[in-house]
């Protein structure tokens, strides 16, 4: 197909980008690609260190697509060798070694999950042992010569370290240089990556230019900030969306981020124009704004019509004070969260068989329910008077409850069914 003039690929190349190195290079390229009907080769690599992708991961999945959509061939770069090595970006210490077998497990569930925004079948997929693999001992010390220590020292991370007199594994040297070289084998014309990784990247071009290949274009992506709109999005901090998430879950998460944030998102984690989301800012309000980001993020990641049902769960559940139609349902062992007058099973079990109320501890049906880590952490979100059974907001130690009937609790934006088993 005819590719776009190169200031319209621009600009949509552009969106939500830190840096490209350098533009004038890129502009080049697209006008000789465009010139002889011949695609770009982009890549970005993705070590799989983990087992699953949230949405700050997509960031760089959602400019591969652009670039896909602009008619240039993507490459998925799955780091399998590179994994083993251990990317030393933003670690203050060296990172212990994973083992083959569950870099190959985290790369299956990447490569389930990339296609939610990718085109399975024009992308294409590879892993980085298929030449770093193949590379003799000979290969890696004329790689390496083409570095110094005092350039790897130069890096942020590693000049940190080294100020503060922590070690520095030698093989963590080897990092750039591996990832570098996936530029060569190839042939990359740009490559993506975060703003961390922007020493990185420049190695390969330093890398392609040794090997008589022309410099890719280097395309830095800011990092998402999570949920807390301060932190970058980590399943660690608490703050991530996960992309397998249920589709409510997501639908909920997005309309809890502060509304400066909203527009962050759509630059980012969307292919809504610059222009578009200009227009939205002056024209519409804060709050369909949101709930159009959360819909278009719910549709990718599922589909349209889980997009439809989350957003109207969410409105019953938030706006309407009502219980979404899908909510989940626990069944709780009524004993375990009785609360006397008799410790004796036999007196409970006796109570609980009345179609009376009979009392319950709120903190231990919280915890037991999936909806308080502890008992302290259930006793601090009664405190904070997050937690509501039946629509009623509970504050106390003890609730009355028919254990025939069981009840709907919501802590915050969780809310599940319980029902209980005598």
């Amino acid at each position: 197909m005819p590719f776009a003039p190169v200031d319209e690929q621009l600009s949509y190349i552009k969106k939500g980008s830190a840096e490209i190195i350098r533009e004038s290079e890129l502009a080049a390229k697209l006008e000789k690609s465009r010139a002889t009907n011949t695609p770009l080769r982009v890549k970005a690599g993705f070590d799989p260190t983990a087992p699953d992708l949230h949405l700050g991961h997509s960031v760089l999945l959602r400019k591969l697509k652009h670039f896909q959509d602009l008619g240039h061939t993507v490459t998925f770069l799955i780091g399998d060798f590179t994994a083993m090595i251990g990317d030393p970006t933003g670690r203050s210490v060296t990172r212990p070694p994973m083992s083959s077998e569950d870099i190959m497990r985290n790369a299956k569930t990447y490569m389930a999950q990339v296609y939610k925004i990718l085109n399975r079948a024009t992308t294409q997929t590879r892993f980085n042992s298929e030449w770093l693999d193949k590379m003799k001992g000979e290969d890696w010390i004329r790689l390496a010569a083409k570095f110094t220590v005092s350039q790897m020292l130069e890096r942020e991370y590693f000049h940190k370290r080294f100020l503060e007199e922590k070690p520095i594994a030698l093989h963590e040297f080897f990092y750039p240089l591996a990832q570098g070289y996936d530029s060569v084998a190839l042939k990359a014309d740009v490559e993506l990556g975060g703003t961390d990784q922007r020493f990185n990247l420049q190695v390969g071009r330093e890398l392609q230019r040794s090997f008589g290949q022309e410099s890719q274009v280097v395309l830095t992506m800011p990092i998402l900030e999570g949920l807390d709109g301060v932190q970058k999005m980590s399943k660690s901090l608490g703050n991530a969306i996960g992309i397998q998430e249920p589709p409510l879950e997501i639908y909920g998460k997005i309309m809890s981020i502060s509304d400066e944030m909203m527009w962050r998102y759509y630059e980012l984690v969307t292919d809504v124009q610059l222009a578009e989301i200009e227009k939205m800012k002056r024209d519409s309000h804060p709050m369909d704004a949101k709930k159009e980001l959360a819909r278009r993020i719910v549709a990718d990641f599922h589909s349209p019509e889980a997009a439809t049902q989350a957003a109207e769960n969410w409105a019953k559940q938030f706006q309407k004070g009502g219980v979404p139609e899908d909510v989940e349902e626990v069944e709780i062992l009524a004993a375990e969260v009785f609360a006397g007058p008799s410790d004796n099973i036999q007196d409970k079990l006796e109570q609980l068989a009345r179609p009376t109320q009979s009392r319950f501890r709120l903190d231990r049906l919280l915890v037991a329910a999936g909806l308080a880590e502890s008992v302290s952490d259930a006793v601090r979100k009664t405190k904070q008077n997050a937690v509501t059974v039946d629509g009623e907001p509970k504050g106390g130690p003890i609730i009355f409850l028919e254990t025939r009937k069981g009840a709907t609790i919501r802590v915050g934006k969780k809310i599940k069914r319980v029902r209980f088993v005598v």
